[in-house]
């Protein structure tokens, strides 16, 4: 198939220069390379930027209201589970109003393709800080700075028990078109957290690791049975440091024989926790912001588990229950509650 079938006729209207503008071509690539046919695909979303992008995909779509974008997904797909259904959601979205529904739609594993478009701004209600701004950071809702600290989402999604967290770059095209095809081929709540950047009130929120110059040195593309190689040389690597009590992730050169095998598919999330939380003190608080993280920030496929899911859990039920339920159908229920001596 062809990234162009799932283009759709309308006038994509994201700022030019937003990141969403590379998340919504990656998104077409993946789709084409997955190949679901578009009668079978279904993308939902909740209320920003971001969620607009069922607007701009030839795919069956709804665009619900603010932060409910994953009650409606879990519903499409727990009641129609051939379908094939990607969310599209951002920081404030699903992180604030819609805290609930995401958190509940990973910890019940929902076969769901969600995509989590961070920028650290409100960008459709016009530069207030969101759940993920660092805390000092000063925006038209924080004239001081705020005060609160930021979610890292994949610890949020780590501990809501989530089998799969992804991370990547709205620069970094290949990256993004495979989290998002790794993220089809797995079933259940798989996330991928899409870095990206809002040109008009957080300009530069990600350039410490989207520039170019810069992006060998401070990020590392993790790819699951491959040694944690990184640098415009390759020649660092990730290796656990057991000289203290609490072990530690620490870079070595890239021929110690330290240096980890990336494996993604580890059913305990300790190591999995500790490579998504890499360098994400960086943007934790703007007192941080010169800092310089001795670890890189981790892209690519970082989580990838079997667990049931939801929706195969809910329709077995059914069929089960149905085996030997006396009534069959509603109708055939509410003729036997008729009999009923009230």
């Amino acid at each position: 198939m062809e990234a162009s079938q799932f283009k759709s006729d309308q006038y994509v209207r994201f700022c030019p220069g937003c990141g969403d503008h590379a998340i919504c071509m990656a998104l077409q690539k993946a789709m084409a390379e997955v190949g679901v046919e578009t009668y079978n695909t279904v993308v939902i979303s909740g209320i920003g930027c971001s969620s607009r992008m069922p607007h701009y995909l030839n795919t069956y779509g709804f665009n619900t209201i603010h932060g409910r974008g994953g009650a409606i997904a879990t519903g499409v797909k727990t009641s129609h589970p051939e379908l094939t259904v990607w969310q599209m959601t951002g920081d404030g979205d699903c992180l604030a109003i819609g805290g609930n529904h995401f958190i509940h739609e990973i910890r019940r594993n929902v076969d769901l393709n969600i995509c989590l478009f961070n920028n650290r701004i409100y960008g459709l209600t016009k530069g207030q800080y969101s759940p993920t701004s660092p805390k000092g950071f000063v925006s038209k809702s924080s004239p001081f700075g705020t005060v609160e600290r930021p979610f890292i989402p994949a610890e949020l999604v780590l501990g809501a028990r989530g089998t799969f967290f992804a991370r990547t770059l709205d620069v970094d095209m290949p990256t993004t078109v495979n989290c998002m095809v790794q993220a089809n081929k797995h079933k259940g709540a798989s996330v991928i957290e899409c870095l990206v950047n809002c040109v008009i009130f957080n300009n530069g929120t990600h350039s410490w690791i989207a520039d170019r110059e810069t992006r060998a040195e401070r990020s590392i593309v993790l790819k699951h049975g491959e040694k944690m190689i990184f640098g415009a040389n390759k020649d660092k690597g990730i290796a656990l440091d057991y000289s203290t009590v609490i072990p530690h992730l620490i870079v070595v050169p890239a021929d110690d024989e330290r240096v980890l095998v990336h494996d993604a598919h580890m059913e305990d999330p300790t190591l999995h926790r500790m490579l998504a939380l890499m360098g994400q003190e960086k943007f934790t608080d703007v007192a941080n912001a010169e800092a310089q993280p001795e670890l890189p920030i981790a892209l690519g496929v970082i989580r990838d588990v079997e667990a049931e899911t939801y929706n195969e859990a809910v329709n077995k039920q059914i069929d089960d229950i149905h085996t030997t339920a006396k009534a069959k159908t509603f109708d055939e229920l509410t003729q036997t509650l008729e009999h009923w001596d009230m």
